[in-house]
């Protein structure tokens, strides 16, 4: 092979790249966007299901208002990624600490005697609670992103709307 076919091969190879990098973006985009919708819609019909089921009962559980955070909180983190392009962590750790909790309340309330399975819930609570303190600490003292360095003493509602 000669040095120009080299280099003619060079050129096809950037023009191609040129041409397919915008249109990956796109696709890569949209297809972001249709699955944040897709989660979006589905937490608003799961959450609203819900609900009318709830309001059919005769009262509401502990259990039952804190599956309604659950969906809050998920609807929440979905908003704040579309406001912000950026996902929020401690969102899913206070999922966790929120879906944790709930099993743990479920347990005792339907187990004759607590045994193992009650530490077990609560030192998983325990985890989530410090992976929160660290994420929160590490953010005010070394900040996320550029622009997005939060203070400890903020809600987190009041640090999510000055990010957006």
């Amino acid at each position: 092979m000669s040095g120009g076919d080299d280099n003619d091969s060079l050129k096809i190879h950037k023009a191609l790249q040129k041409f397919a990098q915008p249109i990956g973006y796109l696709l890569t985009d949209a297809f972001h966007l249709i699955g944040l919708f897709a989660i979006w819609a589905a937490t608003v019909w799961a959450g609203t299901k819900f609900f009318i089921e709830l309001m059919g009962k005769s009262h509401a559980s502990i259990e039952d208002l804190l599956l309604l955070f659950i969906y809050l909180e998920i609807g929440s983190m979905v908003g704040i990624y579309f406001k912000t392009n950026h996902m929020p962590l401690r969102f899913l750790i206070y999922i966790g600490i929120t879906a944790l909790t709930r099993h743990l309340i479920g347990w005792v309330n339907h187990q004759a005697q607590p045994d193992m399975g009650v530490l077990i819930l609560a030192g998983g609570i325990l985890i989530l609670s410090l992976a929160v303190l660290i994420i929160r600490y590490a953010s005010a003292k070394y900040g996320s992103s550029p622009g997005m360095a939060t203070a400890i003493v903020m809600t987190d509602s009041e640090s999510e709307a000055k990010r957006g």
